[in-house]
């Protein structure tokens, strides 16, 4: 009888051990974070076994690769940016939390096995197909303008919005009568878009995790162009170059005057390690200075960081770095604020700084010949294209100089 107990003990603990820790399981999961009471954003995601999985955003596929299991809990460290989501699986359901720790930021996460990002239970016969003028935070001091582009097949919407300081990627969602609905989620922002929608005009409102939210109005306008990215920022009268020393990874001391710069072209990246736009810029110039280099090309990189120690920020940017294959050094310029009017106060011969990012394009003898404001990724289609166009002819011509 006492080795009975035993026996029928001994199972019951290894039972609860086995069970203590349960692991993702291959298929197709909707995800929600919540908002506020009553709104959730959803995102897809795909597990590909219990050591990876993939994040969808329209034509976006967002590798993961950092999952880690941990008592009864699984941690899915997001690529690139800070974002970790701890969260409970039972029986093929994911409850926990999407945190940001040096922002002090936490939203409610849930995950099931589903594959439909936003539900269609309603026909339209709307079709938002092309250009938008949009104005975001109208009739305020905060307002703003961008164009919104979007493709619609049946319900299913994908687009983005462009702004004069860059894009908000990869959305991707429906119209549900005139309901429009919209999200995205790049493992730190999260963002979600709602709107009542006719033929000709959109209202609706935007929402960046459970932080912050603005309205936005919208009409039809397919000859809308935004102001010129390369006549937004500009030296101060009496300047003609740029001057600064910052620490890289390591701690050393790097100058715009040091040799490895002289009589070379040199773009001056403005960015950030958060910033989802430098994330697509820094991904295109390490491509491009890995295949340029040799012709006289230099990119450095100044960071601007959130993060409140040199150390976490060196962090971030050593991720950056090893993740995206950047080779160009990236220097901290600045911790515990990402505040523009901050950052004009390491770069005091601008004007201003209004976007992270910012580039600053430089010729051989040291002096500024341009400097493109903000960056509009692969999610703008056309414009992209554009960019890279003008991108490449205008630097050839400065190393052909």
């Amino acid at each position: 009888m006492r080795y009975f107990l035993f026996l029928l003990v001994a199972i019951t603990m290894l039972s609860c051990d086995k069970n203590e820790t349960e692991f993702l399981t291959a298929g197709t999961y909707r995800a929600e974070l919540q908002v506020n009471d009553s709104l959730q954003l959803p995102f897809v995601f795909k597990v590909k076994d219990a050591n990876a999985l993939e994040i969808y955003n329209a034509e976006e596929v967002i590798e993961v690769d950092e999952i880690e299991y941990k008592n009864d809990s699984v941690y899915i460290k997001l690529p690139v940016f800070e974002g970790l989501i701890i969260a409970k699986i039972q029986d093929e359901t994911l409850n926990g939390r999407f945190v940001i720790e040096e922002k002090n930021r936490q939203q409610i996460f849930k995950a099931s096995k589903n594959d439909s990002r936003f539900a269609v239970n309603e026909k339209t016969e709307i079709d938002i197909s092309g250009d938008w003028e949009t104005v975001f935070s109208p009739n305020t001091n905060d307002s703003y303008v961008a164009k919104g582009v979007f493709k619609q097949t049946n319900n299913t919407v994908t687009g983005t919005f462009l702004t004069e300081t860059g894009d908000y990627r990869f959305l991707e969602g429906v119209i549900n009568g005139n309901q429009l609905q919209l999200s995205t989620f790049d493992g730190a922002h999260a963002f979600l878009f709602t709107g009542m929608v006719t033929d000709s005009t959109i209202n609706g409102m935007f929402y960046s995790g459970n932080h912050w939210k603005e309205p936005f109005t919208a009409k039809r306008n397919d000859n809308y162009q935004l102001a010129s990215a390369n006549d937004l920022t500009v030296l101060k009268d009496g300047y003609d170059s740029l001057a600064f020393t910052f620490p890289d990874v390591n701690g050393k001391q790097v100058s715009l005057s040091d040799d490895r710069f002289k009589d070379k072209v040199v773009i001056v990246q403005v960015m950030g390690t958060w910033c989802p736009n430098c994330l697509d810029e820094s991904k295109y110039y390490a491509d491009y200075y890995k295949n340029n280099k040799d012709r006289g090309l230099e990119i450095v990189a100044l960071a601007f960081e959130y993060a409140k120690t040199e150390d976490k920020a060196f962090s971030f940017i050593k991720r950056l770095q090893d993740r995206i294959g950047i080779t160009y050094p990236i220097l901290l310029a600045q911790t515990g604020t990402t505040s523009k009017s901050k950052a004009n106060e390491k770069l005091p011969m601008l004007n201003h700084v209004l976007s992270y990012p910012t580039s600053i394009f430089i010729d051989k003898s040291g002096k500024v010949r341009k400097i493109h404001t903000g960056f509009n990724g692969p999610a703008t289609g056309e414009k992209f294209t554009e960019f890279k166009a003008e991108f490449t002819t205008f630097v050839d011509a400065l190393l052909a100089e």
